[in-house]
This record gives C-alpha cells, sequence and structure tokens, in this order.
C-alpha cells in the first residue's frame, strides 16, 4: 500500500493519497482546489487517481472533488449523505460519477477496502475513513482518516455551524453529537494510526498538536478534549464550547461553495507580470486592490503603497485575505520575488479568489519613479502612546 498525508501549511490542512500498488489506483481524501499537485505526486509513483473522497463540507478551503470530476476521466467522488437537507451536495445531486456514503458503507481500492463510519458533530455529516490492506495481508484496519472528528491532542469545534455558517441555536447541539460520536473512536483498537484533517495552526479546533499522526490508544490517553468526555456529557460540552477561537469571516463563505459546488479552475491561474507604467491606472479601476506581500509588517510599515493591504505571505496569509477582501475583487500582487506568485495564487485559489489581474515586485513599487508619489511609511503607536494621546485631546475620538 502506498500512503502519503500532503500537508498545507498556510491552512494546517492534511489531505491523504492512498494507493494499491499491485493495481495502480489510488484515492485521495480531501483535496484541495489546485489539483495539479496531487496529479504529479500520483504518477510520480505510478499511481492513477480514481476516487476522490471528503470527510464533511468544509469551511476552510475550497474542496478539489468538483475539479477533479470536471477535469480528470474515470474518478468517482465519494460524498457523505447523512447530514439533513441543509448539508447535502447539492452541485452532486444526480451525478453518475458520484457515490453518496451512508455509514458502514465499504468501498475498494484495489486491494485496499475503506469503510464509511458516520462521525458527527463537528459538521452533521460528517464521515470518517477507516482502512484496511488486504494487500498486505492485514484483516484489521491500519489506520483511520478522521478529518475534523478527532486530531492530535483535540477534537473538531462543534461551534462553526453557529459561529461561522450563522446557522443560530445549533452550537450546544452539535456539541452533544459529537460527544455521542466518541465511543466509535474509543472502540477502535489502540494500534490503529490516525490521520487527522489538521495540525496545530489551524481554526477547525483549539489545542491541535503539531505532531502530524497519532494513534487511538495515545489520544485515549493523553487527548485533553477525551479525558473531560470521561467526565460526562455535561463537562465535555462546556470544555468544548469554551475558548475557541474566533473563525475567520470567510469560513461562511466556504461552507456555501462547497455545499453549492465551487467554480471549476481547470488550470490555476497564471497572473502577468504588470508594467509599473500602468499600476495607478489599474489601481483606479473599481474593484482592483493591491495585495503588499512584505514578509513582516515593520518593512511594510516602513514604506508601502498607498491603500495596499498587508498580507505577509507565510502561515497566515490565507486567514488575513480571506478577513480583508470580498470575493468579486480584481487582485494586483506585491511580491518580493516572482518565486512568490505561484504559492500566494494557490493560496488564494484554495480559498475562492480567482480573479488575480497580474503581479509586481515590490522593489519595483517601492523605487519606481511612476509610483514614488504614491508611496509613504505609516507610523505606528503603542496602545498607551494612543491612550495618553486620547486623554490631552477628549474630542479626537470622534
Amino acid at each position: 500500500m502506498f500512503f502519503r498525508q500532503i500537508e498545507d501549511p498556510s491552512l494546517a490542512q492534511y489531505a491523504y493519497l492512498i494507493g494499491c500498488q499491485r493495481t495502480g489506483q489510488a484515492l485521495l481524501i480531501d483535496p484541495e482546489r489546485d489539483i495539479d499537485r496531487y496529479l504529479r505526486l500520483a504518477k510520480a509513483n505510478d499511481l492513477t487517481i480514481t476516487a476522490v473522497a471528503e470527510t464533511h463540507i468544509h469551511a476552510d478551503f475550497l474542496s478539489g472533488s468538483r475539479e477533479f470530476l470536471e477535469t480528470q476521466e474515470g474518478v468517482t467522488a465519494w460524498l457523505s449523505d447523512m447530514g439533513d437537507a441543509d448539508w447535502k451536495y447539492d452541485w452532486a445531486k444526480g451525478r453518475p460519477d458520484v457515490r453518496l456514503l451512508h455509514d458502514g458503507d465499504r468501498l475498494q481500492i484495489g486491494h485496499i477496502e475503506i469503510t464509511a463510519l458516520h462521525t458527527p458533530g463537528h459538521t452533521p455529516e460528517h464521515l470518517s475513513y477507516l482502512i484496511v490492506d488486504h494487500g498486505g495481508g492485514a484483516d484489521q484496519p491500519m489506520g483511520l482518516v478522521t478529518g475534523d472528528f478527532v486530531f492530535v491532542g483535540d477534537v473538531g469545534r462543534p461551534d462553526l455551524l453557529e459561529s461561522a455558517a450563522g446557522m443560530q441555536g445549533l452550537m450546544e447541539p452539535s456539541a452533544r453529537r459529537l460527544f455521542a460520536s466518541l465511543p466509535r473512536f474509543r472502540d477502535l483498537d489502540d494500534f490503529v494510526q490516525v490521520f487527522p484533517g489538521h495540525g496545530a495552526g489551524s481554526a477547525c479546533g483549539k489545542a491541535l498538536g503539531a505532531v502530524p499522526v497519532t494513534t487511538v490508544g495515545y489520544e485515549k490517553r493523553f487527548n485533553h478534549a477525551l479525558q473531560i468526555a470521561e467526565q460526562g456529557e455535561e463537562a465535555f460540552v462546556q470544555y468544548i464550547l469554551e475558548g475557541q477561537p474566533e473563525p475567520p469571516p470567510y469560513f461562511a463563505r466556504m461552507k456555501r461553495l462547497n455545499k453549492e459546488g465551487p467554480a471549476v479552475l481547470g488550470t490555476l491561474p497564471r497572473p502577468p507580470r504588470v508594467a509599473i507604467e500602468i499600476l495607478e491606472t489599474l489601481l483606479d479601476r473599481p474593484n482592483h486592490v493591491l495585495l503588499d506581500l512584505s514578509p513582516d509588517r515593520q518593512t511594510f510599515l516602513t514604506h508601502h503603497h498607498a491603500g495596499a493591504l498587508f498580507t505577509p505571505l507565510g502561515p497566515k496569509f490565507t486567514a488575513v485575505a480571506g478577513s480583508y477582501l470580498q470575493p468579486d475583487q480584481r487582485l494586483v500582487l506585491a511580491v518580493p520575488s516572482i518565486g512568490d506568485v505561484d504559492e500566494a495564487v494557490r493560496q488564494l485559489v484554495r480559498i475562492g479568489f480567482d480573479h488575480i489581474v497580474g503581479y509586481l515586485l515590490l522593489d519595483e513599487i517601492l523605487n519606481d519613479s511612476a509610483t514614488a508619489p504614491h508611496v509613504l511609511a505609516t507610523r505606528s503607536l503603542p496602545a498607551t502612546d494612543l491612550q495618553n494621546i486620547l486623554a490631552r485631546h477628549p474630542g479626537a475620538e470622534a
């Protein structure tokens, strides 16, 4: 069996490529939208992706399942049918290349058997996938792909339906559904490996560990959320709903688009290099915005183009961009180097920002005479200094 965890550090997200090396078939679980990297990985290992699966309707990125079906031949999507009407994949209805899954459904990739387990709580339709490698002679599961059910050191937050998707009154019932799902995890053998959907840095939990994989036995012994659950339902509900981080504003849009069906990219956008002479004309157009990808805040404050939005390319890029931007905006990227363009484009399309007009180098913007009148510095003050200024000038608040 071939097994590979594929990390997106910007979203602390894991996808999983599982292949039968005897037949050359492979399953990809929880793909993001820029699918070319998965296809390259499969090809490099003499595998063909014949199926894609999702653990749930995601809130933090756009799924690549529809992209696979629309652009690749011979691929089937395995999607949950365990949610109510609000938690169905509307885009998948009636498609012959989609298999809708129910609890206990068994699937085959070559000599590898995958069983879908309904593990609701994070979302109503959530599935986990139990993996048995019959090709290796096993008759017991080697691992469980848990999605946002159980993480390393934590469990998936049950409040996003309310706090991010705006569906009032679902936070506590979701926490109780999550509590009711936990015995399915505890009943597994301790040797079963756990392959979570996210790691440390994700907003889908409050205490995710930085270790990429774990085991059922280790989590039963050391996962704090599971330990609290041993104290009873009320203790677990109170614990799991307290202290959850504020979800980024774009989460609600991701839920809706993954339900309705993300737009098909076809190929990854390849924005052209923008001539410095036309930048100001470009930014004067409606809905056009300049993203400054300076590596740190101080560099940005020292000199930046007027009106540029500071979106440092790094682990928090998607959270920052998703908080600033509207999906219909046209984006111009100011990048430290040409090598940053591809990564920035990938991170933007993963959260649905497809309209990327072009890019320029930061040095061009900051040092060219055509843009010199528009380059400025922004002064920063400690909060205590601001309080003193307001105290001396009571009318300054207005």
